[in-house]
């Protein structure tokens, strides 16, 4: 029959859900502590080793010690002659492991061990409820709302305990004691100066996606893929999802019948809005999906900025903007891109106002390449100064190279267009008579 001893460590190893190995661990290194203590104060460096007798609980105590001739202090040295009934071939100066239990040991051990077990049995026993979870991270838990401190809200998740920080809350949700609620296990700490602790957190976009996963079946199954969330926690998310199986509705499976599945999400996240959109591999589709409920006449897009812009019927602008911009600002965040919402009618008057700019220019250059047509043609040598003289006035520096060779001079609409070998190769605004130019324009 084992000893009461080991009968003690199984029933705290049952008591506390450790194993009992740990437990014995535990034991083994407050005997050490206690045999050091009870070699008194600043002993030398002394290896312990303990041995616990599973069936009859006794302990033996093997410390190392140092072989000598003439024992000065048996607690650290031992005689040759003795040391050789340990080890036959041992020589003076070198060590070895002599059994060196004290006779009351058992009493010195209860009592100076006790509060040590105590101690290091409550951190295995934290350690190992806490590496139940280390590897979860990224998962949802169920926890129970305990208390609230310095606005944090402390949840009780299984045996262990998790903090919920009030960024990580949700502005609407009353935290009460009792509550139970899925929570989105964000972080597991073991290297925390206060314990191992888990961190959890409610506003998380991938609480969406793990709710999801619960909820609907084809999603857990991989039939069903959620390519983007797009989340405003408790006020409003957008999920785009794709089917990887021909012949799958991925909206309609994550809504389920009479929106019973999307429906249990909502309630999880207390009324939070979820819309659920098609993914599109053709981002126009997409665009134009991720602006769910309101309906998309075109999307236009630059590719280089990354930019959509999307014309929606007039009444649907206010619907495709939502409230203080909320659908459209969560559509951008889904797809990725920064989208413009115009109304057919203001887009239609933006291009009617280009179309009158633009036929205002090609007028204008009309008249003035009629203009250049029919002014008078002048030459002048261009001086050693890179200058050309005309109705009094210089203009220039032209180019360095033609210092000397004659130039054409073309005046129309007020500017002075000056050619070489039938090439334009500066324009200049007349100057008017108080001897100012506005602008100066050259082309090599």
């Amino acid at each position: 029959m084992k000893s009461d001893f080991y009968a003690a460590i199984s029933q705290i190893a049952a008591e506390r859900g450790i194993p009992r190995e740990s437990v014995q661990d535990v034991v083994e290194q407050a005997l050490i502590s206690a045999y050091r203590r009870y070699l008194g104060n600043n002993p030398p460096p002394v290896d312990v080793k303990i041995e616990l007798e599973p069936n009859t609980g006794r302990i033996r105590v093997y410390a190392e010690k140092q072989v000598v001739d003439e024992v000065m202090d048996d607690r650290f040295e031992i005689d040759i002659e003795d040391a050789r009934n340990v080890r036959a071939d041992v020589e003076i100066g070198e060590t070895v492991y002599v059994e060196s239990t004290p006779d009351d040991f058992g009493r010195i051990a209860a009592q100076t061990a006790k509060q040590v077990v105590l101690q290091r049995i409550k951190e295995v026993e934290r350690d190992h409820i806490y590496g139940e979870y280390f590897d979860r991270e990224g998962e949802i838990v169920t926890a129970t709302v305990q208390r609230t401190a310095k606005g944090n809200v402390i949840l009780e998740v299984g045996r262990a305990e998790a903090i919920l920080p009030q960024k990580e809350q949700i502005s609407h949700d009353n935290y009460r004691h009792g509550q139970r609620l899925k929570v989105y296990l964000m972080e597991a700490r073991r290297d925390d100066p206060r314990g191992p602790r888990l961190v959890a957190s409610r506003t998380h976009k991938d609480l969406i996606k793990r709710l999801f996963e619960m909820e609907v079946p084809e999603i857990y199954n991989g039939t069903v893929e959620i390519k983007s969330i797009a989340r405003e926690p408790g006020l409003r998310s957008k999920v785009a999802v794709h089917a990887r199986q021909e012949g799958i509705d991925p909206v309609g499976s994550c809504v389920g019948m009479r929106g019973i599945r999307i429906q249990n999400i909502v309630n999880e996240l207390n009324g939070e809005k979820i819309d659920v959109v098609q993914w599109g591999a053709d981002m126009r589709v997409f665009i134009a999906n991720a602006l769910s409920p309101a309906q998309v006449v075109e999307v236009h897009l630059d590719e280089g900025e990354k930019t959509a812009t999307v014309v929606v019927p007039d009444k649907q602008l206010s619907l495709a903007i939502g409230k203080e911009g909320q659908n459209v600002r969560l559509a951008a965040k889904l797809v990725g891109w920064r989208i413009d919402i115009k109304s057919a009618s203001s887009l239609l008057e933006e291009e009617r106002a280009a179309a009158e700019v633009r036929e205002a220019a090609a007028s204008e250059q009309m008249l003035q390449e009629a203009a250049l047509s029919t002014a008078k043609v002048e030459t002048r040598k261009v001086r050693v100064d890179s200058l050309v003289t005309y109705q009094g006035r210089q203009y220039g520096p032209l180019p360095a190279e033609i210092i000397g060779e004659e130039v054409a001079l073309r005046a129309a609409a007020q500017k002075l267009n000056i050619y070489f070998n039938d090439k334009l190769i500066a324009s200049y605004i007349i100057e008017d008579e108080a001897g100012e130019s506005d602008e100066t324009d050259t082309e090599a």
